[in-house]
């Protein structure tokens, strides 16, 4: 059964040479969110996520909301393995599955099916695997012949269908989700959205870091707010989540 667990957790990013220029301070302040602390050395250290706990349970569908730098993407990227915490602990029961950084690991110069196995060497996999989905994500990015050519000489929502359709081909028991993945052109967005869908209604645990209220509320059963690195509210949604809305 899938459970993720948080006891604690901190997270802090050491800047050099910043410490003296109280206007850099500012900047980073605004743009991170997070709590500017100057240390010894010219060190200012950010620290991203405050003592945070938090715990998730098999069937829960968390909301993660909070003004850009509130820290939601830090913990997406703590719960991937992306980040170290510095302080506190993470337990999770179950594989790991992403939607944050689609290209992570694809290479401009490789063919489109050379960096399906790329991607899916990175994302864990064995060669056996990567070729059991070989041919639902050709199937799926409807890039027929391109495949054989260097991703290089995709346009960028080309790019994005290939690097959508291999980040959703595998199964996880836990989801985590950046609502600004992209997934190509507009034509496309119908098909990804019944995709991802999908990966809703069979993974156990999902967590959306999202701005769309309407998507929270429509989809989720928890709603976690953060401010500046803490959880500042953990509220019981109390229904089933229903399906998720078409774009428009």
């Amino acid at each position: 059964m899938a459970y993720i667990s948080i006891q604690n957790l901190g997270v802090e990013f050491a800047i050099f040479g910043s410490s003296s220029r109280s206007l850099k301070n500012t900047l980073v302040a605004q743009a991170t969110g997070g709590r500017v602390m100057s240390g010894a050395r010219d060190i200012v250290n950010v620290r991203a996520i405050d003592d945070l706990s938090l715990e998730i349970a098999d069937g829960d569908r968390i909301g993660l909301v909070g003004h850009n730098g509130s820290g939601k993407t830090t913990l997406l990227r703590v719960l991937a393995g992306i980040y170290r915490p510095n302080s506190g602990m993470v337990r999770l029961e179950g594989s790991v599955g992403t939607l944050l950084d689609p290209t992570a690991g694809m290479d401009p110069e490789a063919t489109g099916l050379e960096n399906i196995f790329l991607r899916g060497y990175l994302l864990g996999l064995s060669r056996s695997q990567i070729e059991a989905q070989l041919d639902d994500i050709a199937g799926f990015t409807e890039l027929g012949d391109f495949l054989s050519l260097p991703m290089k000489t995709y346009s960028a929502g080309m790019a994005a269908r290939l690097a959508f359709a291999i980040s959703t081909a595998m199964h996880h028991d836990i989801l985590l989700i950046d609502e600004g993945i992209g997934a190509g052109d507009a034509s496309f967005q119908e098909k990804a959205f019944a995709r991802i869908e999908g990966l809703f209604d069979r993974t156990p645990i999902v967590i959306l870091a999202s701005h769309s209220e309407s998507l929270i509320d429509r989809f989720c059963n928890r709603r976690v707010t953060m401010e500046r690195g803490k959880m500042v509210a953990n509220a019981d949604m109390s229904r089933a989540a229903p399906k998720l809305p078409s774009p428009i």
